[in-house]
């Protein structure tokens, strides 16, 4: 008997041979583990991202929701409260104007992935997550140098514990929850410095966002912050783990996109769609729906898999291939409908950059090893340590 648990070790290292079968003969699939049904085809999935009156997010998006988050924050949200928070918050990043941060990224990645030069063998992960948190903190405004609330690491480590969960008991442990609590905690004392000392970066402009007389009150501004820090780590720095394993896995186009670098655009695309980070979010029922001869009830939660979608023959041809010419528009890598990931420029630019300053430095590289141990993560897919040998 077939079965699909979304919290299993199993899933988290190779996902695409249950999406198939999922996809192709239990495309609207009740997952007793998880408790919730699991939408596995692409049209499907953005039926129900352009839905939110049916599938609503207000109950939380993430696949094991983080204490008081639901409701309250941009992607755990419907209209048209989630409308107010998308416009204050676009006004914040339209001031934080994109082209401003190409030329800071440029030297982060110039200084991390510097260190590599004459390097044989490293965990790209160390320099990715050095790379991640630095660009967060020059784009948000997060205290750094001699002003530094803390260190740098402890960002990136309490950002992955957020979005990890507990595999045997399906939930937030203590220690997620405490990495939560930490979070918080550190961003409201960064959100106080700005308020004091307001800067042309991120958290002040939350701060200070006003529509028609409108402004995020404090709850808002600290769980944005909260979020996108932890978005902002996890969702860039696992796409860069994930982009890096293709690139090193799939000899040609790593090459091509060495020997080319503006290739690098549509490659990040391609990952995106054949192997992103954001592999499955959820959505709760507000009536009944039947699809594919199941009919799921009103109140029930539904698990969509955007990497089963992104793998969907009957939207992309050769689904199982990864091909740097493809142009896979519409893929589902940041989501969709109202829920659009916000900071999607942003994302490309520092992807974008980082790749060709890691290529300047290391132009050639492979797997050091087949086996990889995997985030324990619902929602999110990333290798813990990625191994790279220099020939």
């Amino acid at each position: 008997m077939f079965s699909f648990d979304p919290y299993s070790p199993a899933v988290d290292a190779d996902p695409f041979p249950y999406y198939r079968r999922l996809r192709d003969e239990h495309p609207c699939f009740w997952s007793p583990e998880a408790q919730m049904w699991v939408l596995s085809r692409y049209a499907d999935i953005v039926t129900a991202l352009n839905d939110w009156q049916t599938y609503s997010s207000a109950s939380g998006n993430l696949m094991t929701e983080l204490p008081g988050r639901a409701g309250a924050t941009l992607g755990s949200s419907d209209p048209p409260r989630h409308d107010r928070l998308r416009a204050l918050i676009q006004h914040a990043f339209a001031r934080r104007n994109l082209m401003a941060l190409e030329e800071p990224i440029r030297d982060i990645a110039r200084t991390v992935f510097g260190q590599l030069q004459g390097t044989k063998s490293f965990d790209f992960k160390d320099v990715s997550s050095q790379f991640t948190v630095r660009v967060l903190m020059a784009a948000l405004g997060l205290p750094m140098g001699d002003e530094a609330l803390v260190d740098e690491k402890e960002v990136r480590d309490n950002a992955v514990l957020m979005v990890q969960s507990d595999s045997r008991t399906r939930t937030k442990g203590p220690e997620h929850i405490a990495a939560y609590n930490w979070m918080q905690n550190y961003a409201a004392q960064v959100i106080a410095m700005r308020r004091a000392q307001p800067r042309n970066d991120l958290i002040s402009h939350f701060a200070q966002a006003e529509i028609d007389g409108d402004r995020l009150d404090e709850r808002e501004v600290l769980l944005t912050t909260t979020t996108l820090i932890m978005a902002g780590v996890e969702s860039l720095g696992g796409f860069m783990m994930m982009f890096a394993y293709n690139l090193a896995t799939f000899a040609q186009a790593r090459q091509a996109v060495v020997a080319d670098p503006q290739l690098l655009v549509e490659a990040v695309e391609e990952s995106l769609r054949f192997n992103t980070s954001a592999q499955r979010f959820r959505r709760r029922l507000m009536r009944d729906v039947t699809l594919h001869g199941q009919t799921m009830r009103e109140g029930d939660f539904v698990c969509l898999a955007y990497g089963s979608g992104n793998r969907d023959e009957r939207q992309f041809p050769n689904a199982e291939v990864y091909d740097i010419a493809r142009k896979p528009r519409g893929h589902l890598g940041f989501g969709g409908g109202v829920h659009a990931c916000l900071g999607t420029a942003i994302a490309r630019l520092a992807i974008r950059i980082a790749f060709e300053e890691f290529h300047r430095v290391v132009p050639d590289y492979t797997r050091a090893a087949d086996q990889l141990a995997w985030m324990p993560s619902s929602t999110f897919r990333s290798p813990l340590v990625l191994e790279l040998s220099v020939p």
